[in-house]
Protein backbone atom coordinates (compact mmCIF):
# COMPACT_ATOMS: atom_id res chain seq x y z
CA UNK A 1 0.00 0.00 0.00
CA UNK A 2 1.40 3.37 -0.80
CA UNK A 3 2.09 5.56 1.39
CA UNK A 4 -0.67 8.82 1.39
CA UNK A 5 1.37 12.11 1.11
CA UNK A 6 -1.20 14.35 2.91
CA UNK A 7 -2.34 12.07 5.68
CA UNK A 8 -3.21 13.54 8.66
CA UNK A 9 -3.62 16.77 7.53
CA UNK A 10 -6.22 19.85 7.68
CA UNK A 11 -6.77 21.69 3.71
CA UNK A 12 -9.08 24.24 3.14
CA UNK A 13 -9.61 24.49 -0.41
CA UNK A 14 -11.83 27.30 -1.65
CA UNK A 15 -13.83 27.17 -5.53
CA UNK A 16 -14.06 23.53 -4.37
CA UNK A 17 -17.63 22.68 -5.95
CA UNK A 18 -15.88 22.92 -9.81
CA UNK A 19 -12.98 22.58 -11.95
CA UNK A 20 -9.57 22.84 -10.39
CA UNK A 21 -10.35 23.27 -7.04
CA UNK A 22 -12.85 20.21 -6.78
CA UNK A 23 -10.77 17.94 -8.30
CA UNK A 24 -7.89 19.28 -6.25
CA UNK A 25 -10.25 18.56 -3.11
CA UNK A 26 -10.57 14.67 -4.59
CA UNK A 27 -7.03 14.17 -4.74
CA UNK A 28 -6.21 16.07 -1.45
CA UNK A 29 -8.88 13.74 0.14
CA UNK A 30 -6.73 10.31 -1.53
CA UNK A 31 -4.06 11.54 -0.05
CA UNK A 32 -5.30 11.52 3.57
CA UNK A 33 -6.21 14.93 4.13
CA UNK A 34 -9.64 15.89 5.91
CA UNK A 35 -10.63 18.42 3.16
CA UNK A 36 -12.71 21.90 4.27
CA UNK A 37 -14.50 22.20 1.07
CA UNK A 38 -15.22 26.09 0.67
CA UNK A 39 -17.51 27.54 -1.96
CA UNK A 40 -20.57 29.69 -2.97
CA UNK A 41 -22.75 26.33 -4.12
CA UNK A 42 -24.19 24.11 -1.33
CA UNK A 43 -25.36 21.66 -3.93
CA UNK A 44 -21.98 21.52 -5.70
CA UNK A 45 -20.33 21.24 -2.92
CA UNK A 46 -21.93 18.28 -1.93
CA UNK A 47 -21.04 16.47 -4.76
CA UNK A 48 -17.95 16.66 -4.41
CA UNK A 49 -18.58 15.86 -0.91
CA UNK A 50 -20.31 12.40 -2.12
CA UNK A 51 -17.28 11.68 -4.48
CA UNK A 52 -15.04 12.16 -2.08
CA UNK A 53 -16.87 9.80 0.47
CA UNK A 54 -17.29 7.19 -1.90
CA UNK A 55 -13.85 6.69 -2.24
CA UNK A 56 -13.69 6.59 1.56
CA UNK A 57 -12.53 10.37 1.63
CA UNK A 58 -13.41 12.42 4.50
CA UNK A 59 -14.38 16.57 3.98
CA UNK A 60 -16.33 19.25 5.52
CA UNK A 61 -18.57 21.56 4.06
CA UNK A 62 -18.50 25.46 4.44
CA UNK A 63 -20.93 27.16 1.97
CA UNK A 64 -19.30 30.72 1.42
CA UNK A 65 -19.61 33.89 -0.68
CA UNK A 66 -15.97 35.19 -0.19
CA UNK A 67 -17.13 38.82 -1.37
CA UNK A 68 -18.78 38.70 2.31
CA UNK A 69 -15.07 39.88 3.44
CA UNK A 70 -15.98 40.80 6.79
CA UNK A 71 -17.13 37.31 7.77
CA UNK A 72 -14.25 36.15 6.70
CA UNK A 73 -12.47 37.60 9.70
CA UNK A 74 -14.39 34.74 12.12
CA UNK A 75 -12.85 31.67 9.02
CA UNK A 76 -9.20 31.44 11.83
CA UNK A 77 -11.12 30.93 14.73
CA UNK A 78 -13.69 28.74 13.55
CA UNK A 79 -11.47 26.64 11.94
CA UNK A 80 -9.53 26.28 15.07
CA UNK A 81 -12.25 25.23 16.77
CA UNK A 82 -13.89 22.54 14.69
CA UNK A 83 -10.41 20.97 14.07
CA UNK A 84 -7.86 22.52 16.01
CA UNK A 85 -5.42 23.12 13.20
CA UNK A 86 -4.90 24.01 9.50
CA UNK A 87 -2.16 22.44 7.24
CA UNK A 88 -2.74 23.42 3.76
CA UNK A 89 -4.36 26.49 2.29
CA UNK A 90 -5.67 26.25 -1.51
CA UNK A 91 -6.85 29.87 -2.62
CA UNK A 92 -8.32 28.92 -6.11
CA UNK A 93 -12.32 30.82 -6.20
CA UNK A 94 -11.98 33.29 -8.62
CA UNK A 95 -14.12 35.53 -10.41
CA UNK A 96 -13.85 36.44 -14.07
CA UNK A 97 -15.66 39.49 -14.03
CA UNK A 98 -17.09 41.18 -17.42
CA UNK A 99 -14.94 40.54 -20.49
CA UNK A 100 -15.39 44.08 -22.08
CA UNK A 101 -12.97 46.98 -23.21
CA UNK A 102 -11.54 48.83 -20.24
CA UNK A 103 -12.65 51.88 -21.58
CA UNK A 104 -16.41 50.33 -21.52
CA UNK A 105 -15.77 48.80 -18.02
CA UNK A 106 -17.92 50.17 -15.24
CA UNK A 107 -16.62 50.28 -11.62
CA UNK A 108 -18.93 48.30 -10.08
CA UNK A 109 -17.79 45.22 -11.91
CA UNK A 110 -14.15 45.76 -11.14
CA UNK A 111 -15.18 46.65 -7.35
CA UNK A 112 -16.86 43.40 -7.66
CA UNK A 113 -13.56 41.24 -9.40
CA UNK A 114 -11.12 43.02 -7.32
CA UNK A 115 -12.84 41.97 -3.39
CA UNK A 116 -13.80 38.53 -4.43
CA UNK A 117 -10.17 37.90 -6.20
CA UNK A 118 -7.53 39.72 -4.31
CA UNK A 119 -9.06 41.75 -1.01
CA UNK A 120 -10.68 38.33 0.10
CA UNK A 121 -7.24 36.74 0.05
CA UNK A 122 -6.08 39.61 2.12
CA UNK A 123 -8.71 38.77 4.88
CA UNK A 124 -7.94 35.09 4.73
CA UNK A 125 -4.37 35.44 4.82
CA UNK A 126 -4.80 37.43 8.11
CA UNK A 127 -7.49 35.28 9.88
CA UNK A 128 -5.43 31.79 8.57
CA UNK A 129 -1.89 33.01 9.31
CA UNK A 130 -1.57 31.76 12.78
CA UNK A 131 -3.66 28.09 11.89
CA UNK A 132 -0.78 27.88 8.99
CA UNK A 133 2.61 29.06 11.23
CA UNK A 134 1.13 27.05 13.76
CA UNK A 135 1.41 23.85 11.95
CA UNK A 136 4.73 21.51 11.85
CA UNK A 137 4.47 22.00 7.75
CA UNK A 138 2.38 24.84 6.62
CA UNK A 139 1.42 25.00 2.96
CA UNK A 140 -0.44 28.26 1.76
CA UNK A 141 -1.30 27.58 -2.49
CA UNK A 142 -2.41 30.46 -4.96
CA UNK A 143 -3.89 29.63 -8.40
CA UNK A 144 -2.40 32.48 -10.23
CA UNK A 145 -2.86 32.94 -14.08
CA UNK A 146 -1.12 33.95 -17.02
CA UNK A 147 -3.51 36.72 -17.77
CA UNK A 148 -2.15 38.38 -14.80
CA UNK A 149 1.27 38.62 -16.23
CA UNK A 150 0.88 38.92 -19.82
CA UNK A 151 -2.35 40.83 -21.00
CA UNK A 152 -5.55 39.87 -22.71
CA UNK A 153 -7.65 42.23 -24.44
CA UNK A 154 -10.86 42.52 -23.03
CA UNK A 155 -9.91 40.35 -19.39
CA UNK A 156 -8.40 43.47 -17.71
CA UNK A 157 -10.34 43.18 -14.56
CA UNK A 158 -9.85 39.36 -14.35
CA UNK A 159 -6.03 40.18 -14.74
CA UNK A 160 -5.62 42.88 -12.87
CA UNK A 161 -7.32 40.67 -10.05
CA UNK A 162 -4.85 37.90 -10.90
CA UNK A 163 -1.46 40.18 -10.50
CA UNK A 164 -2.13 41.53 -7.35
CA UNK A 165 -3.04 38.69 -6.22
CA UNK A 166 -0.08 36.73 -7.04
CA UNK A 167 2.16 40.18 -6.20
CA UNK A 168 0.20 39.59 -2.81
CA UNK A 169 0.95 36.34 -2.34
CA UNK A 170 5.09 36.63 -3.42
CA UNK A 171 4.96 39.48 -0.59
CA UNK A 172 3.40 37.03 1.66
CA UNK A 173 6.14 34.60 1.05
CA UNK A 174 8.30 37.46 1.51
CA UNK A 175 7.27 38.14 5.12
CA UNK A 176 7.38 34.63 6.10
CA UNK A 177 10.71 33.21 4.75
CA UNK A 178 11.84 32.63 8.26
CA UNK A 179 8.58 30.01 9.38
CA UNK A 180 7.78 26.59 8.53
CA UNK A 181 5.41 28.21 6.16
CA UNK A 182 5.83 27.83 2.83
CA UNK A 183 3.87 30.17 0.26
CA UNK A 184 4.13 29.72 -3.61
CA UNK A 185 1.66 29.88 -6.32
CA UNK A 186 0.79 27.63 -9.44
CA UNK A 187 0.05 29.11 -13.10
CA UNK A 188 -1.82 26.46 -14.06
CA UNK A 189 -1.61 27.22 -17.83
CA UNK A 190 -4.77 26.55 -19.95
CA UNK A 191 -7.14 24.78 -18.00
CA UNK A 192 -10.26 22.48 -19.27
CA UNK A 193 -12.75 24.85 -16.94
CA UNK A 194 -16.15 26.92 -17.62
CA UNK A 195 -13.93 29.77 -17.32
CA UNK A 196 -11.73 29.09 -20.06
CA UNK A 197 -14.73 28.23 -22.35
CA UNK A 198 -16.07 32.25 -20.63
CA UNK A 199 -12.32 33.37 -21.93
CA UNK A 200 -12.57 31.83 -25.30
CA UNK A 201 -16.03 31.37 -26.36
CA UNK A 202 -15.45 30.23 -29.30
CA UNK A 203 -12.59 27.62 -28.65
CA UNK A 204 -9.54 27.12 -27.12
CA UNK A 205 -7.22 27.29 -29.73
CA UNK A 206 -3.77 26.18 -27.88
CA UNK A 207 -2.39 23.09 -28.04
CA UNK A 208 -1.28 22.75 -24.28
CA UNK A 209 -4.73 22.12 -23.13
CA UNK A 210 -5.21 20.09 -19.62
CA UNK A 211 -7.77 18.73 -17.31
CA UNK A 212 -8.04 20.06 -13.83
CA UNK A 213 -7.14 16.06 -12.90
CA UNK A 214 -4.17 16.85 -15.02
CA UNK A 215 -2.64 19.57 -12.99
CA UNK A 216 -3.98 18.33 -9.29
CA UNK A 217 -1.03 16.78 -8.54
CA UNK A 218 1.20 19.78 -8.68
CA UNK A 219 -0.91 21.03 -5.27
CA UNK A 220 -0.08 17.77 -3.67
CA UNK A 221 3.36 17.95 -4.39
CA UNK A 222 3.63 21.88 -3.22
CA UNK A 223 1.46 20.93 -0.11
CA UNK A 224 3.83 18.28 1.32
CA UNK A 225 5.52 18.62 4.01
CA UNK A 226 8.67 17.95 2.50
CA UNK A 227 8.31 20.68 -0.13
CA UNK A 228 11.15 23.16 0.08
CA UNK A 229 10.03 26.11 -2.72
CA UNK A 230 8.89 29.19 -1.14
CA UNK A 231 7.72 32.20 -3.04
CA UNK A 232 7.83 30.62 -6.50
CA UNK A 233 6.01 31.03 -9.41
CA UNK A 234 5.17 26.64 -10.15
CA UNK A 235 4.06 25.76 -13.79
CA UNK A 236 2.89 21.91 -14.23
CA UNK A 237 5.83 21.45 -16.70
CA UNK A 238 8.35 22.06 -13.44
CA UNK A 239 7.34 18.89 -12.12
CA UNK A 240 6.59 17.28 -15.78
CA UNK A 241 2.73 16.89 -15.55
Amino acid sequence: MSIRKLQGRVALVTGASRGIGAAVAKLYAREGAHVILMARSQSGLEEIDDAIRTEGGVATLMPFDLSKIEDLEALGPTIYERFGKLDIFVSNAGLLGEMTPVAHSKIKDWNGTYITNVLSNVQMIRTLEPLLKASDAGRAIVVGSGMGVDPHAFGGQYGVSKAAVMFLFKTWAEETRQTNLRVNIIRPGAVDTDMLHQVFPGGYQGVDLRTPDQVAPLFVELASSGCSRHGEIVTPADYAL
